[in-house]
């Protein structure tokens, strides 16, 4: 039984990763008992907690301000993370080449709790280079065309429980989203990909990718335009889909 979000194994070390992530983006320092409102764990074994993630490195102590911000040790960790993987060994260069090929934007992403995570991006419109979305941001699972076509070709259990704690959450918007949800999956299954924008002007194409012995990506594509919407998918599906069955047959070959 979970309590908490926490396995009932490795208690301490569940518990030391739930502060951690109670770091975001726009969070800079954290006190005790921020992170004990955010992780839901008693102050006192946050007390223990960030000790010794201080002693560690993960964490860093202000004593001005009575307050921890995450310490280099993490960074080395996402180092670490992206030089090892073979996925973006493969898809790095091949997503790039796309990029400055059509000027759009690609993105490699990993679903992590109820969010999307980039693992990559390569951004580009049509004055030249501009990064605003990183490696490491995250982006909502039921909003996106890169959330949704991860749900397209995620594990039915894996599917059934997010869709679950999503009805919990989002019921005053449950209908339509679990209807853009379906119509979705159904594109992805007909056609490869799927379609959404949930910022202005912005329309994305996501394709899932499913390479032996590794974990389920999520590849797309976007563009910030005033055109229209089906001139923009006609333009962008083509390219979207070879790049995805580029990157799955150059990995399930890597794969001796």
């Amino acid at each position: 039984m979970k309590r908490n979000g926490l396995s009932p194994l490795n208690r301490s070390l569940t518990r030391g990763i739930l502060v951690l992530r109670a770091f975001r983006p726009g969070t800079e320092m954290l006190g005790n008992g921020e992170l004990a409102e955010r992780t839901g764990l008693a102050r006192a074994s946050i007390s223990r907690l960030t000790q010794t993630l201080t002693e560690a490195g993960y964490l860093e102590y202000s004593k001005p301000q009575r307050a921890y911000r995450l310490g280099a040790a993490v960074l080395t960790l996402g180092h670490a993370m992206r030089s090892g993987s073979p996925v973006l060994r493969v898809a790095i260069p091949r997503m790039t080449a796309l990029a400055r090929r059509l000027r759009i934007n690609v993105g490699l992403a990993v679903r992590d709790q109820d969010e999307m995570v980039y693992l990559e991006s390569v951004r580009f419109n049509s004055k030249g280079s501009q990064r605003s979305v990183v490696s490491g941001q995250r982006v909502p699972i039921e909003l996106t065309a890169l959330g949704r076509a991860w749900l397209a070709a995620a594990a039915r259990e894996e599917r059934d429980a997010f869709m679950a704690q999503l009805r919990q959450r989002r019921r005053a918007r449950w209908r339509v989203l679990k209807a853009e949800i379906d119509e979705a999956a159904q594109s992805v299954e007909r056609r490869g990909y799927c379609v959404a924008s949930w910022q202005p002007q912005v329309l994305a194409l996501a394709a899932p990718i499913t390479p032996e012995h590794h974990a389920l990506h999520v590849l797309n594509v976007s563009v910030t335009t005033d055109e229209p919407r089906s001139a923009v998918i006609r333009a962008l599906e083509g390219p979207l889909l070879m790049l995805a069955s580029e990157i799955r047959s150059a990995l399930n070959a890597s794969v001796l």
